[in-house]
């Protein structure tokens, strides 16, 4: 496999400060990364490595690693660690909210019944968005395999810990591969590990990870303590959400069942009314966990609307942030050791690994479903590789693909 050209960090000249470029970049990802977290993994290096060049291919790849032990959503842990290093602690603070802020604001109004997604949206038009997600992380497992697995020990590494996924798919399985990569790259020689430090730019200080970290664990084990000691509505959602983001590994997916015993056993929310945000969280770009707004909007009990909306989103992506400017700083001085360069080598071969199994399910298996769909992922890949066409317009147009495919079907 041909080593991929060396990414030299960009120079570019700027109109805007660099916390209004990191807001309108993930703005821009908000409003059009479609297909789930692995995807948004996809948009995200496609964004940030390949055209703007905030950060190194490598680096990525171990923010990626990191972002796959911490508990919470992944794609946006990944997103919150580029914003802090791009423009510090306000560039965190900004990538999660221009992130998540279209599909939180699609769901609260969808939970006032002002959008009824399902019924407003032809079929053909989510299963393109489906369809385009295979494109994205097709896109890249490719970039990311030339680069990170340029030789057979790395290749073998990659695929074993494809192999381990795909036969056992649970989060904790995905944990031990990375660990089992790390081990193998400890194991075998690679010149890499000398390869010059390339460092994420992160500008928090010990004093502000470890508070983080503390109040992390604080809130953990306060809540529940001041929700039974001074009982009120306020204080059991806003414990509830939080213990939610803290304590699930695996993604968006996971939480949901979670959440579900949350709200649904004490009656904030009915099943039915569960189910339907469910499938409207199907249909909206960006993080799974924006489907917080939802259910805070709908609340039997109060705070709910707009007020239980932001309460419910920010309790459930606080652990997140916290633990992100928390770890961040310590995985950074940690990266510039040889030994754990060297088991970051074997390490970054894993999450190939994990995006190759994860390109075979959930999104082959989801969007991939006749020869046509094949065809419009074929294109889309096309667009995205060799043309270089922006991934928002290929969406746009993959949408509109699997709508004429949708319609051409039903004209046969």
């Amino acid at each position: 496999m041909d080593e991929a050209p060396q990414i030299r960090p960009a120079t570019p000249t700027r109109r805007h400060s660099p916390l209004a470029d990191v807001f309108l970049a993930f703005l821009q990802l908000g409003l059009t990364s479609f297909g789930g977290p692995i995807a948004h993994l996809g948009y995200f290096r496609d964004a940030f490595v390949v055209r703007r060049r905030w950060i190194d291919e490598r680096a990525y790849a171990d923010l990626v690693a990191l972002c796959q032990f911490l508990p919470g959503p992944a794609s946006s842990q990944v997103g919150i660690g580029v914003g802090l290093a791009r423009a510090g602690l306000p560039g965190a603070f900004a990538a999660w909210l221009a992130f998540t802020l279209p599909s939180a604001l699609a769901l609260t109004a969808f939970g006032y019944g002002v959008v009824a997604f399902r019924d407003a949206i032809p079929g053909g038009i989510l299963h393109g968005l489906k369809v385009v997600a295979v494109a994205v992380v097709a896109q890249a497992v490719w970039g990311m395999a030339r680069s990170l697995c340029p030789d057979p020990p790395r290749v073998t590494l990659a695929v074993l810990a494809a192999a381990a996924v795909l036969a056992a798919p649970t989060p904790l399985v995905q944990v031990a591969v990375i660990l089992a990569g790390g081990l193998g790259g400890l194991a075998l020689p690679h010149a890499g590990a000398d390869s010059p430090h390339v460092a994420l730019g992160i500008d928090v200080g010990r004093g502000v990870a470890i508070t983080s970290l503390t109040l992390f664990v604080a809130l953990l084990a306060g809540l529940p303590l001041l929700a039974a000691a001074w009982p009120s509505e306020w204080l059991l959602l806003i414990d509830s959400f939080y213990r939610s983001g803290s304590l699930v590994f695996g993604g968006g997916h996971v939480v949901l069942p979670l959440l579900q015993s949350e709200v649904v056993p004490p009656g904030w929310v009915s099943n039915d009314a569960f189910l339907a945000g469910y499938g409207a969280a199907q249909a909206v770009p960006g993080p799974l966990f924006s489907f917080a707004a939802y259910l805070g909007t709908v609340m039997g009990p109060e705070p709910r609307g707009w007020l239980g909306s932001a309460i419910c989103l920010l309790a459930i992506f606080a652990p997140s942030v916290l633990l992100v400017v928390g770890a961040l700083p310590f995985w950074d001085a940690l990266r510039r050791l040889r030994p754990v360069r060297q088991a970051l080598l074997g390490v970054n071969a894993a999450v190939v690994g994990l995006l190759l199994a994860a390109l075979y399910t959930p999104v082959w298996t989801s969007g991939i479903l006749a020869p046509g769909d094949f065809a419009l992922a074929l294109g889309a890949f096309t667009l995205l590789v060799f043309w270089r066409m922006p991934p928002w317009l290929v969406v746009m147009l993959a949408a509109a693909g699997g709508w004429g495919l949708q319609a051409l079907a039903g004209s046969v």
